[in-house]
């Protein structure tokens, strides 16, 4: 049976890496991670048969620190790609196939953000490909983004988490047996079971290093560190669900809850009850609705340029389909 590559899309801070962990500790797999092939190189340097353009974009790749982290053989690139067919997605399986047999691994996979815009490209350049999709409450989505960024972002985060997860609902109607979707919720609170269903969507067994994530020490002595759950079989924790009571203000949940509460609900996540006092709708409404559908609203229109001006932003037009999914 061939099977091809696995890809793990899905928002930042939505559980992609849990999930790749494990996957990484099972014998047959191996990923990468923020690689970002399709965003950054693919369609980007011409024709790929012209060896010119073939030597710029690998020269670019190479350049890459996560392709780098790869450790690639150019050499070994050179002399595969030019024995089959010239394009990016044939170049882009190279790299990692080197990656996997340095593993000792017979099948590779990638994990990036949003990859799930990529879709169509993906499945049509390899046809035996499936990909998962990992959707988080918003709310916890957005409250774990603020330990990297600065507040004042709730419409672009609830705007990235609409366009991710009406991706999730056309890419599953497209592709019903290659595409699955994972709640971040799930997968903490019941991992086992979870990882099952992935291995057998897969086509690959289930086994117990996986949630061990034996092959992955360093990832999981840090996890464990960070959820103080070093008497646990896995570090895989319950402990960041329903952070956002405690994280984000109330004016924030309401926001998301009203922009989001159809999406929200229809994958299962309760809408907090929000009591306001006069003075709170008065900012919620005159200041704070404003401010935070100004910066949804300015997000939509930069994918629209992105989809419409593709090369401003270094990057291939998405998929018509896709991009309406907003």
């Amino acid at each position: 049976m061939d099977r091809g590559p696995i890809f793990i899309g899905g928002l930042d801070r939505s559980g992609k890496t849990w999930l790749r962990l494990p996957l990484s500790s099972h014998p047959h797999l191996a990923f990468s991670r923020r690689v970002n092939l399709w965003t950054l190189f693919y369609d980007q340097y011409g024709d790929l048969s012209r060896r010119d353009n073939f030597e710029r974009c690998l020269a670019a790749m190479l350049r890459h620190t996560h392709v780098r982290s790869l450790q690639p053989d150019a050499e070994r690139l050179r002399q595969e790609f030019w024995q089959g067919e010239p394009t990016y997605a044939r170049l882009f399986a190279l790299l990692h196939e080197q990656y996997a047999q340095r593993q000792g691994k017979p099948r590779w996979g990638n994990q990036a953000e949003l990859l799930e815009r990529h879709a169509d490209l993906l499945f049509a350049a390899y046809p035996t490909a499936k990909m998962i999709h990992l959707i988080r409450d918003p709310r916890d989505r957005y409250a774990a983004t603020l330990t990297r960024r600065r507040r004042g972002q709730v419409g672009a985060a609830t705007a990235r988490w609409l366009y991710s997860v009406r991706l999730a609902e056309r890419n599953r109607r497209r592709y019903p047996d290659r595409y699955q979707i994972v709640r971040y919720e799930t997968l903490v609170s019941q991992p086992e079971a979870t990882l099952r269903e992935v291995c057998a969507f897969l086509d690959e067994a289930y086994t117990p290093a996986m949630l061990a994530m034996q092959d992955v020490p360093r990832f999981r002595n840090r996890l464990e560190r960070d959820d103080e759950a070093d008497e646990m079989p896995s570090p895989i924790s319950t402990a960041y669900l329903g952070r956002f009571r405690q994280a984000i203000p109330k004016r924030e949940i309401a926001f998301i809850q009203t922009l989001a509460g159809r999406e929200m609900n229809a994958w299962g996540y309760t809408l907090e009850p929000i009591a306001f006092s006069p003075g709170e709708w008065f900012l919620f409404y005159l200041a704070d609705w404003p401010a935070n559908l100004a910066r949804l609203m300015a997000w939509r229109v930069t994918e629209v340029i992105r989809h419409n001006r593709p090369a401003l932003f270094g990057r291939q037009a998405l998929p018509d389909t896709a991009a309406r999914a907003k």
